[in-house]
C-alpha cells in the first residue's frame, strides 16, 4: 500500500435486504473501483431471515474485500453498527445503510472534509426520498426535540451515515451501552465535527426495516440516554396535578356541591398522570438493570474474510 492510500472500511447493516443487497454490492464495488484508497466491506447480517448472507457469500468470492459478520439472531440496529465499528481495521470507517438511500456519491465529499482534518463527518439530509409525510415529520420533531433536552448537541436531521476517525473507533469501542444510540454516542465522544449535504435516496428494494414500533424505541434509547428532562417534567406534571386538586377542593368547599363528571374527569388526569410517571421511571430503571447484567451486547455466529493478523479481532468475539 503506498503511503498516500489508506484503508477505508464501509460497516452495513444488514437485515432481510434479499431483494436489494446483490445491487448494493454492485453498485460500491463499481463505486471503490475508481477510487485511489483501499476500501474493506463489512456486512453485519442482523439475524436475517431470507438469503442475505447467502447472497454477500457468493459475492465475497467475486470480491476479496468483503467481509461478514453473522449475528446469532436479531439483536438491532444499532448494535450491527456496533459490531461492525469494532471489526474495522480501516484508518476511516465510514457506516452507511445497505439499502443504498444514503449514497456512496457522498463518500469523496466525506473523505475530503476528512482529510482536511475532521475527524467524524456526519450526513445532513437535505432530502428524504420515498418516505412518508408521517415518517419525514415524526423525524424532524424527533431531532428538534432531541437537541433541546439532551445534555450533548446532537446534529439535526442526521441518521448514522457517517465517516469516522480511527480515534473516534477507538473511543467508541470501549462503551458498552446494552442499548446505544450511536449517533448520541459518536456526539458524546467529541472530537472535531462537521457534515456533508446530501439527497436522500428512495429505496430501490425491500421494505423499510425501521416500522414505527422500532422508531419510537429507537427515539426512547436515545431520550433516555442522554437527557434527564423526562424526569424533571414529571415533578412538574405532579406540581401541576397538585394545584388542580387544591383549586377543585376550594370550588367544592365553598359552592357545596359535587359533581360527578369533573370528579371522574379529575380522576383520570390523576391517575394517567401517575401511569406516566410510573413509565418514564420505569425506562430509566430498566436500562440500569439491563446494564447490571452484564450480558454480551450481541453474539457473533460467524464471521467471514477476517484474517487472524487484523489489529482488532482478538479481542471482540469476547465482546
Amino acid at each position: 500500500m503506498q503511503n498516500s492510500q489508506k484503508l477505508i472500511s464501509i460497516v452495513l447493516p444488514v437485515f432481510n435486504e434479499e431483494a436489494g443487497i446483490e445491487n448494493t454490492i454492485k453498485v460500491l464495488e463499481k463505486f471503490i473501483k475508481y477510487q485511489a484508497d483501499q476500501y474493506e466491506l463489512i456486512f453485519v447480517d442482523d439475524g436475517s431471515k431470507d438469503k442475505s448472507v447467502a447472497i454477500i457469500k457468493q459475492s465475497q468470492n467475486k470480491y476479496q474485500n468483503i467481509k461478514i459478520i453473522e449475528f446469532s439472531r436479531n439483536f438491532g440496529h444499532q448494535l450491527a453498527i456496533t459490531a461492525g465499528i469494532r471489526y474495522a481495521n480501516g484508518d476511516a470507517v465510514i457506516v452507511m445503510d445497505a439499502d443504498l438511500q444514503d449514497p456512496p456519491s457522498v463518500i469523496p465529499n466525506m473523505l475530503q472534509k476528512w482529510r482536511a482534518g475532521y475527524d467524524v463527518v456526519y450526513g445532513k439530509r437535505l432530502i428524504r426520498e420515498g418516505e412518508t409525510l408521517f415518517k419525514k415529520l415524526t423525524a424532524k420533531i424527533f431531532y428538534r426535540v432531541m437537541q433541546r433536552i439532551s445534555s450533548i448537541e446532537i446534529p439535526l436531521d442526521t441518521g448514522d451515515f457517517r465517516l469516522m476517525d480511527r480515534k473516534v473507533i477507538n473511543a467508541l469501542s470501549k462503551l458498552k451501552e446494552p442499548e446505544p444510540f450511536v449517533r448520541g454516542l459518536v456526539s458524546w465522544v467529541g472530537f472535531k465535527q462537521t457534515c456533508v449535504q446530501y439527497e436522500r435516496q428512495e429505496r430501490l428494494a425491500g421494505e423499510t426495516k425501521y416500522p414505527l414500533s422500532k422508531m419510537i424505541r429507537l427515539a426512547s434509547d436515545g431520550i433516555t440516554s442522554f437527557s434527564d428532562v423526562p424526569l424533571k417534567l414529571i415533578n412538574y406534571i405532579g406540581t401541576v396535578s397538585i394545584l388542580i386538586g387544591l383549586i377543585y377542593g376550594f370550588i367544592m368547599l365553598f359552592h357545596q356541591f359535587t359533581t360527578l363528571i369533573f370528579a371522574t374527569s379529575a380522576l383520570f388526569i390523576l391517575s394517567g398522570t401517575i401511569m406516566l410517571g410510573m413509565g418514564i421511571i420505569g425506562n430509566y430503571l430498566f436500562r440500569t438493570f439491563d446494564a447490571s447484567k452484564r450480558r454480551p451486547q450481541y453474539v457473533v455466529a460467524n464471521s467471514y474474510g477476517f484474517q487472524s493478523n487484523c489489529k482488532n479481532i482478538k479481542n471482540i468475539k469476547t465482546k
